[in-house]
């Protein structure tokens, strides 16, 4: 249960930040954070959490396809 809620304030932190108009390597450091998170999360509560699991890998492969070069410029949509 305390996965499921560091992912939620995870998101909220993120929403913040957008909100705020935050630099984008900002808001990229805490999507990263929100990656690991998320796998922990995953990892943990085995039950349930397989459309979870599905947008995790579809993520992370995502961020593995545009490259660290990319992704320190590539803004995330809103």
């Amino acid at each position: 249960m305390d996965e499921a809620r560091a992912v939620l304030h995870r998101l909220e932190r993120i929403e913040a930040l957008e909100r705020e108009s935050a630099p984008v390597r900002s808001v990229l450091a805490e999507v990263h954070a929100l990656l690991a998170e998320a796998e922990i999360w995953v990892a943990a509560e085995r039950d349930g959490t397989d459309l979870a699991a599905q947008a995790l890998l579809r993520c992370r492969d995502a961020v593995d396809a545009r490259g660290p070069e990319k992704q320190a410029v590539q803004a995330v949509p809103r």
